[in-house]
């Protein structure tokens, strides 16, 4: 056993979302977490920091881990982050309205499942 402690930080800084067109998944991520596009610059041609609280999110095309195949990097499969709401049902409405396909409905009352344009699932919660 070692007497090092962790050299990391008790906090996430961003996670990484798989998409393949980044101008369409920057639109579509702003429009749903209202953010003003201009401030979501992309960045080398794949990469795009959303302004947002910490953990941040980045949209990546992601040319190293399968971005430059046909299909394009691999989506998430299973809920990798949750987007947090004070309006579940209001939540998922609007998520309706943006044409998102809802997985699942309004679980427990708090949380319910859906795909981004890029096929990848996520979820939204109450908080």
């Amino acid at each position: 056993m070692s007497d090092m402690s962790s050299p990391f930080i008790n906090r996430i800084g961003s996670v990484f979302v798989p998409v393949q067109d980044i101008e369409k998944a920057r639109d579509w991520y702003c429009r749903i977490l209202n953010l003003p596009v201009d401030e979501a610059p992309i960045h080398f041609g794949h990469l795009c920091p959303l302004p947002m609280d910490a953990p941040g999110l980045i949209l990546d095309t992601m040319p190293m881990w399968g971005g430059k195949e046909p299909s394009g990097p691999p989506s998430f499969q299973t809920p990798a982050f949750m987007l947090l709401t004070d309006d579940i049902e209001a939540a998922y409405g609007y998520m309706s309205d943006q044409g998102a396909e809802r997985i699942t409905e309004i679980m427990d009352g708090r949380w319910f499942a859906f795909r981004d344009p890029d096929g990848n699932l996520l979820m939204a919660c109450q908080r």
